[in-house]
């Protein structure tokens, strides 16, 4: 049953080759074994400390998406957990890149036209609220 269902992947092309950035991290992870415990120590606690302040820009203002796959590519040198989150993270990122390259012309325009009449409206609010455009 699972033969058969690798199989139909297999056929239809569904299998996703790994990331590059996942193959380099496997080749550095053997290096990366053969340091010093205190080294690979200092790995974990730079990887953790990175991971949960990405977590925390989630809520906090920061660059989450980009500092949450840094902390677990740290920790992908020495946990197989972080090396799967990361995969899977990657291959997340690549299909919503290629989700918003497929928009339309008429999708991109939509959006354009949106976030300009939320400007406008902003802007509208600013004037007839009297909200001044510098803090005094």
């Amino acid at each position: 049953m699972l033969e058969q269902a690798f199989f139909d992947r297999l056929a239809w092309g569904a299998v996703p080759e790994r990331p590059k950035l996942v193959i380099k991290l496997q080749e550095r992870k053997e290096q990366h074994l053969q340091r010093s415990r205190i080294v690979r120590a200092l790995y974990v606690m730079v990887g953790f400390t990175v991971l949960l302040a990405g977590l925390a820009m989630l809520v906090l203002p920061g660059p989450a998406f980009l500092v949450i796959p840094i902390g677990l590519a740290i920790l992908a040198l020495e946990f197989t957990w972080a090396e799967t989150m990361l995969e899977r993270a990657i291959e997340q990122g690549e299909k919503a890149r290629h989700r918003a390259a497929e928009t339309t012309a008429a999708q991109r325009a939509l959006t354009g036209v949106a976030a300009g009449l939320g400007a406008a409206a902003v802007a509208l609010w600013a004037m007839l609220g009297d909200i001044p455009v510098a803090p005094v």
